[in-house]
């Protein structure tokens, strides 16, 4: 057992549904475990500019079901800097703080990294809508993101039926496809253009479109990520070769935000509390992940040298179903 006495919490680059849920839980369980707990606002600038305050269990009463993070979040230039990085360990022990909760994705998995290796005791929470940490098989938001575009495009699909168009939805993802693949499953899509296989497929697109048209199909809904982009000149690449009417629409920001889904709040929540119990056995420079059905640790520098594709299943899943 650690002699930890006082832990801090801070989230860290892009903002993710569940968020909260993992402060709370790293508050509450971090109290019951006798702890002081204080939250470091605006991620790592806040760190490197002092923005901490005491949490308590009052502190983090209602918020499990609120998107967003009651902490905000940041992105830190400093913080890729060793003056940047000592300052924001010494920061911590000037606080007080003898171990630190990060939330956030591989960028903060790096802050993490040099927090320890200057000293400070780092369990880093995936926080990520973009289920692309390799580590392991959920990221806080990814849950909440994917229905939030699957919903968006039904209401799309509605409408691209009724006026008997071409649909072109473009969803997050810069270089990771999981939330586009997910959604070409869901909502039915007759192409999904994600990062990891995007190979320059207008044409088959083209053909495709043109073959279903023949058949009968009057709509058509294509699911682009974002790490493809372009969405708005291919729609008019697209209208031009078909003579089907084509509207692009990129969902954006939206997918960051709402109400966390049951899933992300639950997971989220055991996440929070795992690396409470890491730091009280002493541990640091570790990540929390959910693997084969449960929650493990993985050193953050071997976890960082992992890397993580598509599901070969679902990508040849989407394609089978498309047909």
């Amino acid at each position: 057992m650690s002699d930890i006495k006082t832990i801090g919490v801070l989230t860290s680059g892009g903002d993710a549904p569940g968020m909260n849920a993992a402060i709370r839980a790293v508050v509450r369980a971090g109290i019951n475990d006798g702890l002081k707990v204080k939250g470091i606002h605006r991620g790592y600038m806040g760190l490197i500019e002092e923005e901490i305050t005491d949490l308590d269990t009052m502190s983090v009463s209602d918020i499990i079901h609120r998107g967003g993070t009651i902490l905000n979040t940041s992105r830190c230039k400093e913080m890729m800097t060793p003056e940047g990085q000592k300052l924001a360990a010494d920061n911590c022990r000037k606080a007080g703080i003898d171990g630190i909760v990060v939330i956030g994705g591989d960028g903060s998995f790096r802050g993490a990294q040099r927090l320890s290796e200057n000293g400070i005791n780092t369990i880093a929470v995936p926080g990520t809508i973009d289920l692309d940490i390799a580590c392991t098989e959920y990221t806080i938001g990814f849950d909440t993101a994917v229905n939030t575009a699957m919903e968006a495009i039904d209401k799309i699909r509605d409408t691209s039926a009724s006026h008997e168009r071409c649909s072109i939805i473009e969803v997050m993802g810069r270089t990771a496809g999981h939330i586009a693949l997910w959604c070409g499953i869901s909502n039915g899509s007759e192409y999904v253009m994600i990062p990891e296989r995007y190979d320059g497929e207008e044409d088959k697109i083209i053909e495709k479109i043109m073959k279903k048209r023949k058949i009968g199909k009057k709509h058509h809904i294509i699911v682009n990520a974002e790490g493809i982009g372009d969405s708005m000149g291919l729609a008019e690449r697209i209208e031009k070769a078909t003579g089907v009417e084509t509207r692009a629409t990129v969902i954006g920001h939206m997918q960051r935000g709402g109400n966390p889904t049951c899933h992300d709040r639950v997971y989220a929540s055991a996440m929070g509390a795992k690396a409470v119990d890491l730091l009280n056995e002493g541990k640091t420079n570790r990540v929390v992940a959910f693997k084969d059905g449960e929650f493990v640790d993985y050193d953050i520098d071997q976890a960082l040298n992992m890397t993580k594709d598509v599901d070969e299943h679902l990508y040849d899943l989407v394609r089978r179903l498309s047909r």
